[in-house]
């Protein structure tokens, strides 16, 4: 049997298919990967087969749109480009299953593979790498760039959700979806949100200490634990003047804004001043080029990449975008988290890190140094916060999500 992965984002939503393919390679299975070009060279470190989605010219123009980051507009620009590329991917699948048996496990934006499954009879496997794009009335996702929503009951935040797909995503993404499918004679699909997870497995990689599982989810669910998946980035160490930063003094607090974003420039240089009134060391790690001050203090530097499951257990605490994967980071680590929302999940994951008490979320417009100083102080100093950070170490440290997903992806294998 080949296992095809196929995701398409930055590295939260590529990594744990990384994951999840050298998982089946150890367990000798031969496994191939469609994601975008940059994420080439920790395929084959992991053992995989590689094609790529889309070119780093492509990715990086992506990744730059106007819109993309804004926490209402971004929805559009982003379903438009990964509509673009699902011919593309249903063209590499139905290649590779000419060849030889298949079974593909996609995200539920690699929209291909949903595509060659009602063509091409393919077998598909939806991987959900975070509860945002579950739907539910009972525990509908915090929809970003809606302040309102803390005064809304849940059946109504699912209503807004709905609202979104009909005005929104669907508006974005059915057109030139739809084209394709016709030309394949397939009838149209009338509810992205509906159709883009397969009807025979899902797999949710969060665990239900984090997300409960609700009653309306999707039959086919089966729900595992967090992938932890980092140090098959860019590195798998930490760099030698990391390493010899930390050893000189205390921890550091950590800031990041993730691996996509390209306008964090106001995010780091507030960073640095909350370091300067706190009295605390930082290591600022960013991507891009201009995106963090120039002539950083001594007590502060800078990195483009870290390994957090190396990084996190050495640092006093952990101020990011909310990304799934930071996220599950923090929390294998026992390290304090806030969540500065971008756009996306990160609403939703920085509101369920509040509610479980194991952190806090401030929004782009009050993340300012004073507002976070006291933010971070109040994390740092609460004795509830620390306890409940423990206890999610501990279940953390106790989740094989990643091999659970892989237990299942065999499971699905040995019917076809």
């Amino acid at each position: 049997m080949h296992f095809l992965l196929t995701a398409l984002g930055t590295h939260g939503d590529v990594l744990p298919f990384l994951a999840l393919g050298q998982c089946l390679t150890q367990r000798g299975h031969r496994v191939s990967l469609h994601a975008p070009e940059p994420f080439r060279l920790s395929a084959e470190r992991a053992g995989l087969g590689f094609d790529p989605i889309c070119s780093q010219a492509e990715y990086d123009r992506a990744l730059i749109a106007s819109d993309l980051w804004h926490p209402r507009r971004g929805i559009a620009p982003l379903f438009e480009m990964t509509v673009g590329v699902a011919d593309r991917t249903a063209r590499w699948i139905a290649a590779k299953a000419a060849e030889a048996p298949c079974l593909v496990v996609a995200s539920p934006n690699a929209l291909g593979a949903r595509l060659a499954q009602d063509q091409h009879g393919v077998p598909v496997i939806t991987v959900h790498v975070t509860p945002y794009l579950i739907e539910s009335r009972s525990a509908a996702p915090w929809l970003p760039g809606i302040p309102v929503q803390a005064l809304l009951p849940s059946r109504l935040r699912h209503w807004l959700g709905r609202g979104a797909d009909r005005f929104v995503i669907d508006p974005a993404a059915l057109p030139h979806l739809n084209a394709l499918r016709s030309r394949a004679d397939l009838p149209a699909v009338k509810r992205l949100r509906f159709w883009w997870n397969s009807p025979s497995r899902m797999i949710l990689m969060f665990p239900a200490w984090y997300v409960p599982p609700q009653l309306d989810w999707p039959e086919q669910a089966v729900q595992v634990g967090f992938p932890m998946a980092d140090q098959l980035g860019d590195a798998e160490d930490l760099a030698p003047e990391l390493r010899a930063f930390l050893d000189a003094g205390p921890p550091p607090l950590v800031f990041t804004y993730g691996s996509g974003m390209r306008r964090s420039a106001h995010f780091f240089a507030v960073a640095v001043e909350i370091c300067r009134r706190m009295g605390r060391r930082g290591v600022l790690l960013a991507r891009e080029e201009g995106q963090v001050p120039a002539n950083l203090p001594a007590d502060i530097i800078h990195l483009r990449y870290a390994p957090l499951s190396l990084l996190l257990p050495r640092s006093a605490a952990l101020i990011h975008h909310g990304g799934i994967g930071t996220v599950a980071q923090a929390l294998a680590a026992g390290v304090a988290q806030m969540v500065v929302p971008v756009a996306f999940n990160h609403f939703d994951d920085g509101r369920r890190l509040a509610r479980l008490n194991i952190g806090t979320m401030l929004r782009q417009r009050a993340f300012t140094p004073g507002r976070a100083q006291r933010a971070i102080e109040r994390m740092l100093g609460s004795p509830g916060m620390a306890a409940a950070r423990a206890a999610a170490a501990a279940r953390m440290a106790a989740d094989r999500g990643a091999e659970a997903a892989c237990d299942e992806i065999e499971r699905v294998a040995g019917t076809l």
